[in-house]
């Protein structure tokens, strides 16, 4: 596989800023595994490579949320990284997606370190933004805020830049050397994080609600004659029906009976 080319490039710098904005606003999810290196995948021309590491990175980033002050690992540049080390690797079989995707890990603890950084650096734009609003000059404080943006951005975008810098014959160099233990180790590591998502997600789901969907997803996943498109609209087809059930008297013909979980009860009310 050749070098990415300046386009190209400059395309995937551009996807690791934006990725590096929506780490710390969660507001159109392009930080995500699956938005991410899809995008980076599109933008060089491996549309399909960047999907199937996509979609393996994101099983792994599904229980990774922002909670207030607290960040979770950086799915941001794990996600942009991996992809880069993936597209210059050029082996898009499993072994490549198992080695993108246990450098996943040590990558989103290094975004965490890079924030850190960045969100030092910020508590200074806050005094200033703080004294430009007690000076009422709001333009002053909206630089301050966009400022402090633009080092979220930069703090992808130059990590990705000097990955992209690396020629391509380097990064396969790399790869090749790697011996069979570390690539195997590898491979069981990141296959591990992957069910440790999971799990997380099955935690989070486990109520009397939910149980039953869960049963048929593991029926209709046995069926190898439904298609991606398919299973996808009869999962929707479902949630549509459930609602309308729970909304016509899923609570057992008017009664006020709670639903086994308090906080849904609550959040219901709202």
């Amino acid at each position: 596989m050749s070098d990415i080319s300046i386009i190209s490039a400059v395309l995937v710098v551009v996807v690791a800023f934006f990725a590096g904005l929506e780490g710390i606003l969660d507001q159109f999810q392009f930080h995500q595994p699956i938005v991410a290196c899809t995008l980076i995948g599109l933008v060089t021309g491996n549309l399909a490579a960047g999907v199937m590491l996509g979609g393996a990175l994101q099983m792994i980033a599904l229980g990774w949320a922002n909670i207030g002050a607290a960040v979770a690992p950086d799915a941001a540049l794990a996600s942009v990284a991996a992809a880069i080390i993936f597209i210059k690797g050029g082996d898009f079989s499993n072994v490549g997606i198992n080695v993108a995707t246990a450098a996943a890990i040590p990558l989103a603890v290094a975004g965490l370190f890079l924030t850190m950084i960045v969100r030092t650096v910020s508590v200074a734009l806050v005094h200033t933004a703080d004294n430009a609003a007690k000076e009422g000059n709001i333009a002053a404080v909206e630089r301050a805020h966009l400022f402090a943006l633009v080092l979220q951005g930069l703090r992808i975008a130059v990590p990705a830049a000097m990955l992209l810098a690396i020629p391509a014959s380097a990064v396969q160099g790399v790869l090749e050397k790697m011996p069979d233990w570390l690539s195997g180790g590898m491979a069981v590591g990141g296959g591990m994080v992957v069910a440790v998502g999971y799990a997380m997600v099955i935690n989070m789901m486990a109520t009397r609600e939910v149980w039953p969907f869960f049963a048929l997803g593991f029926v209709f996943a046995a069926v190898t004659d439904f298609t991606l498109i398919g299973l996808g609209t009869i999962g929707v087809a479902i949630a549509f029906i459930y609602l309308n059930l729970s909304k016509q008297g899923g609570n057992g013909g008017g009664t006020a009976s709670g639903s086994g979980d308090p906080i849904g009860d609550i959040l219901e009310d709202y």
